[in-house]
């Protein structure tokens, strides 16, 4: 692959060149770098600034104006990186004293709330008719989803080693390498145990893994979410589908029920409490309500 093309600014093509050679990154990267660094460079043309006698102010007055004139605020965030990025690669130089885009912040990104089914719609849900192998594993594999909140990656990942049927627990390996034990529910260990009754039937010799394809080796990602997708159809779902979905129902319908936010996050396996926290938005009236009946100062006061 080639580098990216050459600016007609000294000061970029120098920091170009710093990228390629001496951080050895993509030409991809470095064609990206140089696409954030050139919107900067119109802005300080049409406002008659330079690289270097740019102010922290004059970086604010472009971000305002870009964000009124529709640019995302994820798009900013990564020009103001690349801009960060370039202003400390001119001060290691010395052409520079100071940063000019250091404590310069774009809007915040949006967190889009993540989809959940009610109660009643996951009941519903999970509910699947048939007797079939087919059938038991998707039933088995479905609850397990919602019962344990898996990821997707955690779900097909699980070994037959993995499952305590007995002690209803399971080990899964998450994010990072990080393994964490889970409870299984009533409902997922009676599924889990109609399926690993039949799942002779479909698993080759020593194949180790829990969920299996028809052709008897470890499912795959793709054949699970299909599979979710046509289920849900089936059972005339309101929406589309997916194995994310049920981990988010998860977290939902237990931090509706208990309140216990820390709880939701070791049961996730989220590294960072605000990740979970997203989870709040989706039932706020019933923290408020918690928030009413436990507060000291929250409390009424009984009429006398």
């Amino acid at each position: 692959m080639t580098s990216a093309p050459a600016s007609k600014d000294k000061l970029v093509d120098a920091f170009l060149r710093h990228l390629r050679l001496e951080r050895r990154l993509s030409p991809r990267t470095e064609e990206a770098y140089n696409r954030d660094l050139k919107d900067m460079a119109g802005w300080m043309q049409e406002h008659s600034r330079e690289w270097l006698n740019l102010s922290q102010a004059d970086v604010r007055a472009w971000s305002a104006q870009r964000h009124r004139q529709g640019l995302s605020a994820k798009t900013l965030q990564r020009r103001l990186a690349a801009l960060r990025t370039f202003y400390h690669y001119l001060k290691r130089e010395g052409h520079i004293r100071l940063n000019p885009a250091m404590g310069v912040r774009a809007p915040k990104v949006e967190r889009k709330l993540p989809s959940t089914l009610d109660v009643d719609q996951m009941k519903q849900l999970l509910e699947l008719p048939g007797n079939s192998p087919l059938d038991l594993r998707d039933q088995a594999m479905m609850e397990l989803l919602y019962s344990s909140g898996l990821r997707l990656a955690e779900l097909v990942s699980v070994d037959l080693g993995d499952l305590d049927l007995p002690d209803a627990m399971l080990e899964v390996t998450g994010k990072g390498s990080k393994t964490r034990r889970l409870p299984v529910g009533q409902k997922a260990c009676k599924a889990l145990q109609h399926w690993l009754d039949i799942r002779p039937q479909l698993a080759k010799d020593h194949e180790p893994a829990l969920f299996v394809s028809q052709r008897g080796k470890r499912l795959s990602p793709r054949s699970v979410q299909s599979r979710l997708a046509k289920r849900a159809q089936e059972q005339g779902a309101p929406h589309q589908v997916h194995p994310h979905m049920l981990r988010h129902s998860f977290a939902s319908h237990l931090l509706e029920s208990s309140g216990d936010l820390r709880a939701v996050q070791e049961l996730l396996g989220h590294a960072d409490i605000s990740t979970t926290q997203i989870y709040t938005h989706l039932d706020f009236q019933h923290l408020a309500q918690v928030y009413d009946q436990a507060h000291p100062r929250a409390r009424k006061k009984k009429t006398e």
